[in-house]
């Protein structure tokens, strides 16, 4: 199964592989040549469908439990002041996601969204310190019986375009679909401070299985 945010983009490279490979059989008569151009598209087709896969993930729906909100790596468990919206310190969990990764982001916990915010920015490494203030980047908060737990979709030097789909005031299902980022990035996760973390760095998760906090 593809995420919707391919859509387009699949359906392009598709016509537009087909369309050189029709060329380079037409135009081209030595066999070795449009093998190669056969293979060299079927890898860049390939390449495109698994950054846009979106594999189904179980998840135990849990009130007590943080779930990681996307695929990839932990970089950064911390404690942070949190500028935007809460103003306090906070729990940060960061997790960074490759190229290879699933680009799904997923609610961390179910609940209402009391908070939902886009700020264009620039395009730091995703690791970089002011990346979380300076890139263009998504802030949403969900609450759930009187926790808020903010979460913030961060583009990477790669990834020139975020989707969120938290909308302020609607009810969210944790690990539910709740955006996209594409071509890698990272994604904070900002938690009340005595919150038990159930992750360690350079540990690698997945997004709506596993659980990187109990509340």
């Amino acid at each position: 199964m593809f995420h919707k945010e391919g859509f387009k983009i699949i359906t392009i490279a598709i016509v537009i592989i087909l369309g050189i490979n029709l060329a380079s059989y037409v135009a081209i008569q030595v066999k070795e040549i449009q093998f190669a151009i056969l293979i060299t598209s079927l890898v860049f087709l390939v390449l495109i469908l698994q950054f846009f896969r979106n594999p189904k993930r179980n998840t135990s729906l849990n009130d007590k439990t943080v779930v990681a909100p996307v695929d990839g790596k932990v970089v950064v468990i911390e404690e942070v002041f949190e500028k935007e919206y809460f103003k306090d310190q906070r729990l940060q969990v960061s997790i960074f996601m490759s190229p290879i990764n699933v680009h799904v982001t997923r609610h961390p916990i179910g609940g209402k969204v009391s908070f939902s915010k886009y700020h264009p920015g620039k395009y730091l490494v995703a690791w970089h310190p002011k990346a979380s203030e300076e890139n263009e980047r998504t802030t949403v908060v969900v609450k759930n019986e009187g926790v808020e737990v903010l979460y913030r979709q961060i583009a990477g030097a790669l990834a020139k375009r975020i989707v969120n789909y938290a909308k302020e005031g609607e009810m969210v299902v944790q690990g539910s679909d709740s955006g996209f980022i594409k071509f890698g990035s990272r994604v904070d996760v900002y938690l009340p401070l005595g919150t038990k973390v159930d992750v360690s760095l350079n540990q690698k998760v997945r997004g709506g299985e596993s659980i990187i906090a109990t509340i």
